[in-house]
């Protein structure tokens, strides 16, 4: 819960952020400003860095920072009710049969949380088309289709490949993926740098607050698997979207529709039922 809660934060940060600047400019700062908190943090948590840890956390990162560029590209070019929510999906329903396949056999409630949280998760996720400017809505294609389901799939792998690093490494797993994460989105920077607005220096503390969040998201996450299934870690994590849209109730006063209010109220009936079987 600790990493969803400060995933959500860090996604409402951001949101408010990329309002004044692109999205790619903020994670530009954000990531770099993750990797020097986690080299700063990772020496006191404990553990020491093992080949195997340092791997898997780089292809986390790898995953991630795709990711998060396949995503930006799906909602740029497609309709946002469509691609918000069926990312989601993927990202909280793949983890769950790797899970399972490894092995993982959670109790009757934890399914039937499971499949809550899925749904609580698309339904939280679901933006309008009232958000589109001018009267053609954009069209979900093969090539929207195609982004949409691999940032889906990526996000997934990212959660999955933090869930193999082994207890008693501390953050140094985190280390690797936040300095891959970084290596990535920079390298995408460098083709479409014209086209990035950059944050302006009044944005610092909050960016220095976005990245930090990161690092407790993350590093709360790699502990919840190595105490956790994979599978019921990964589904709860996955419910983020709903702090961040309380956040934008209480902070900004947006108004939210039935179908997000449900989707919250199934998030926390998820987050019960899995705590119970837990």
């Amino acid at each position: 819960m600790v990493a969803a809660l400060a995933y959500g934060l860090s996604d409402f940060a951001g949101g408010a952020s990329s309002r004044r600047a692109s999205a790619l400019g903020v994670i530009a700062i954000t990531y770099p400003v993750s990797l020097v908190v986690s080299l700063l943090v990772a020496p006191f948590v404990g553990g020491g860095p093992t080949a195997a840890s340092l791997g898997w956390g780089a292809v986390s990162g790898i995953a991630g920072g795709i990711a998060i560029w396949w995503f930006y590209l799906a909602l740029a070019s497609g309709p946002m009710s469509v691609v918000s929510p069926l990312t989601a999906i993927l990202v909280a329903g793949i983890p769950v049969l790797v899970g399972i396949s490894l092995g993982e056999r959670p109790g009757l409630l934890s399914y039937v949380g499971i499949v809550v949280a899925v749904v609580a998760v698309a339904l939280v996720s679901r933006e309008s088309d009232e958000t589109v400017v001018g009267s053609e809505h954009p069209r979900f294609t093969v090539k929207v289709a195609w982004l949409t389901v691999g940032s889906g799939i990526a996000f997934a792998l990212s959660f999955i490949t933090l869930g193999q690093i082994d207890e008693g490494t501390g953050l140094w797993g985190l280390v690797a993926s936040r300095l891959t994460a970084t290596l990535v989105v920079w390298s995408v920077i460098a083709v479409v740098w014209r086209k990035v607005v950059w944050p302006t220096r009044d944005m610092v503390p909050i960016l220095l607050g976005i990245g930090t969040l990161d690092v407790l998201a993350n590093g709360a996450l790699i502990f919840a698997y190595q105490q956790g299934m994979l599978s019921l870690v990964s589904v709860v994590a996955a419910l983020y979207p709903a702090a961040t849209v309380l956040l934008a109730m209480i902070v900004l006063g947006e108004r939210v529709g039935r179908l997000r209010l449900v989707g919250m109220i199934a998030a926390g009936v998820a987050v019960a039922l899995i705590s119970v079987a837990a």
